[in-house]
């Protein structure tokens, strides 16, 4: 009988039920050649794996999506009234959010802003002094650190510690917050790095993959029985989180991100790519960049949700980037490293 590496069946079982388009196959091989070279040599037999294996060789099953399951007990328009109650962010991070269409900012002025929220500050301190940036002696300051990283990465940091500490943990649900978030540093590290390599705004690119699920939180958090009827049935039907809260609301955390987004004053184009990262048909490079690095993240397991499926890749979406297999697969080394410093060094 058949035997196959434990990572490929791995694999394989996120990527279940994904059309076997080219796109699908370069970002899939890429990933398992990038597994394979770091794995033990462990085999698994595929007469007890449960899993279809091996996407060339083998015909996958159609993706079943989730069928409608009513009439929807909550309303979009609930949602925006909710969204209307929050706080705002801290004020810090509303002038951060403001450099992001002003070039003209005083980004000195925003500095001593930072260092005087002394949370922010120690969370982003910590990001840079780690290993990953390989600076020789301690960062003491928020002007240090920003005269040697940049103030856009800086202020990356600043923001992801900000977002990261909004919400406080879903009560009457059954949520993983630290699961969401290794997500959502994940995907905006993916986003950071495809923005790079395909010659986009890499800060923004990690901004947009940071809140591309924002409004997955905002609905547990803020709707927390409606939510528990999505995972409910997520998990019923094996489907995809976006397909279940349109069977289950009859809408979806990207729209509810998007209003999300706008209301705390990030740019148009930041809203836009949260709203498009599960449908980004002809929706701009940064909208490919979300879309790209949110499949990527699901499919490199960052949030260690074994459960969940990758999300099918737009074909025209992954052309628009310009990448290929090889340069992707070299991508994901530093991916992996940056994803456990941030997580780490992010968290609460």
């Amino acid at each position: 009988m058949a035997t196959l590496p434990l990572e490929q069946v791995r694999l394989d079982y996120l990527f279940r039920g994904s059309d076997a388009s080219t796109a699908d196959l370069d970002l899939y091989h890429a990933v398992l050649e990038f597994r394979l070279e770091q794995a033990a040599p462990d085999q698994v037999n595929l007469g007890h794996a449960g899993v279809l294996a091996g996407k060339d060789a083998h015909a996958t099953p159609a993706r079943q999506g989730c069928a409608l399951s009513g009439a929807a007990t909550l309303s979009l328009e609930q949602v925006l009234a909710d969204i209307r109650q929050l706080p705002s962010l801290p004020a810090v991070v509303g002038e951060l959010v403001k450099t992001l269409n002003n070039e003209f900012a005083d980004i000195g002025q925003i500095a001593k802003g930072i260092a005087k929220d002394q949370s922010l500050a120690a969370r982003a301190l910590r990001v840079a002094n780690s290993p990953f940036y390989g600076i020789q002696h301690e960062v003491a300051s928020i002007h240090e650190a920003i005269v040697i990283l940049g103030f856009r990465a800086v202020g990356s940091l600043v923001m992801a510690a900000s977002v990261m500490g909004y919400f406080p943990l879903p009560v009457g649900i059954a949520f993983d917050l630290t699961r969401f978030w290794r997500h959502g540093i994940g995907t905006a590290l993916c986003a950071r790095a495809l923005a790079r390599a395909s010659g986009g705004d890499a800060e923004t690119a990690f901004t947009v993959g940071l809140l591309h699920d924002i409004g997955v939180l905002l609905l547990a958090t803020t709707r927390p029985t409606h939510y528990a009827k999505v995972l409910a049935w997520r998990a019923a039907n094996d489907c995809l989180l976006v397909e279940a809260e349109q069977a289950v609301l009859g809408f979806d955390h990207a729209q509810a991100g998007e209003a999300l987004a706008s209301r705390w004053g990030f740019p148009a184009g930041i809203a836009r790519a949260v709203a498009l990262h599960h449908a980004p048909g002809g929706g701009g490079d940064m909208v490919a960049v979300a879309h790209v690095a949110n499949i990527l993240a699901h499919a490199l397991d960052l949030a260690g949700d074994p459960r969940a499926r990758v999300p099918p890749l737009d074909m025209e979406t992954w052309r628009r980037l310009g990448l290929d297999r090889a340069t992707l697969k070299a991508l994901l080394a530093g991916i992996e490293q940056e994803h456990e410093n941030y997580c780490a060094l992010l968290a609460r």
